[in-house]
């Protein structure tokens, strides 16, 4: 059974990394539609401004309760993630509310001092149901999406699979929340297995789909990303190895650990590069910044994976 700090912490830390993500999901698929299918690209903006609200709401319940940890990894925000925001609503008209990174930005983490007040207990369980039936709902609309691209009801400028890559994260946090609230005691440790085979295929899109997005002269990161897809496809494999007992999680942990360094460091240069106008490609500068918060929370969780001891996988 999760005790009621726990269940607090890690409750508002899993929204303050998935609930960013899930509103610019929403807004990637908005900017994506033709304006023939203005009702998609309604009911898109209407998903990024509730997940605009539920992240807004985590974030003034966490100050002072969730980690130092989580807080310095890079995955709630970046040093680049107001400019990549702010570049997002000049290219698109968009208007992200930027003022959520402002006041996220000055979080505290650690002192717990509220993580045992019934109150505040309440209001994370109540935030909880509120983002489980929203992450539903947005689940339900990717899926529906998904299908009209396949069957060419509808065009988009997002990929097949990255609509299908966005509804499996959506589904993640669902199945993570679930859990936290049926207090269900989630040691990310001993989930290693799980985690390493579905962020491995996550790390190897990421790769493709920035591949796919670079102009075709910026042949050098063409491949350096063409290089991460193979190295994380190769990496899903063992982790999925892993599961079957077939070999040792200790060695995809390590293996994922040095890869995603690496490609948290390309994505880093090329988030930069994307801010400064200094790449030449079609990706909107959030983009970039969104995959690399990803790596970030990746590799927060490899470390502690790596600190586990073997007996407890």
């Amino acid at each position: 059974m999760l005790s009621n700090s726990r269940f607090i912490q890690q409750s508002l830390e899993l929204h303050l990394f998935f609930a960013r993500i899930m509103k610019e999901h929403s807004f990637f698929l908005e900017v994506g539609f033709t304006p023939k299918d203005s009702n998609y690209i309604d009911e898109a903006d209407a998903f990024r401004m509730k997940f605009d609200k539920l992240l807004a709401d985590a974030i003034s319940l966490s100050n002072g309760v969730v980690s130092n940890d989580v807080l310095q990894s890079g995955e709630v925000v970046t040093p680049f993630t107001l400019e990549a925001e702010q570049a997002s609503v000049y290219f698109t008209g968009v208007k992200i509310p930027t003022n959520i990174t402002k006041i996220e930005q000055g979080l505290m983490g650690d002192s717990l001092i509220r993580s045992n007040h019934p109150v505040l207990e309440q209001r994370v369980s109540e935030l909880n149901d509120r983002a489980l039936e929203l992450i539903r709902c947005l689940a339900r609309f990717k899926t529906k999406l998904l299908s009209d691209v396949i069957s060419c009801r509808i065009f988009t400028t997002n990929y097949p699979l990255l609509l299908d890559h966005i509804l499996r994260e959506a589904k993640f946090y669902f199945q993570l929340l679930q859990r936290l609230q049926n207090r269900e005691e989630i040691n990310l440790e001993r989930e290693a297995y799980e985690q390493e085979t579905f962020w491995n295929r996550i790390m190897a899109e990421h790769s493709k789909f920035i591949r796919g997005l670079l102009d075709p002269t910026e042949e050098e990161l063409i491949n350096t990303a063409n290089n991460f897809g193979y190295e994380f496809d190769q990496l899903t494999i063992e982790a999925k190895e892993a599961m079957d007992n077939s070999m040792p999680i200790v060695k995809v942990t390590d293996d994922s650990f040095k890869a995603t360094v690496e490609i948290s460091k390309f994505k880093t240069q090329g988030t930069q590069g994307l801010v400064e106008c200094k790449i030449k490609s079609i990706i909107i500068p959030l983009l970039g910044d969104h995959t690399l918060r990803e790596a970030n929370h990746y590799l927060r969780l490899l470390k502690m994976f790596k600190k586990a001891p073997e007996s407890d996988y």
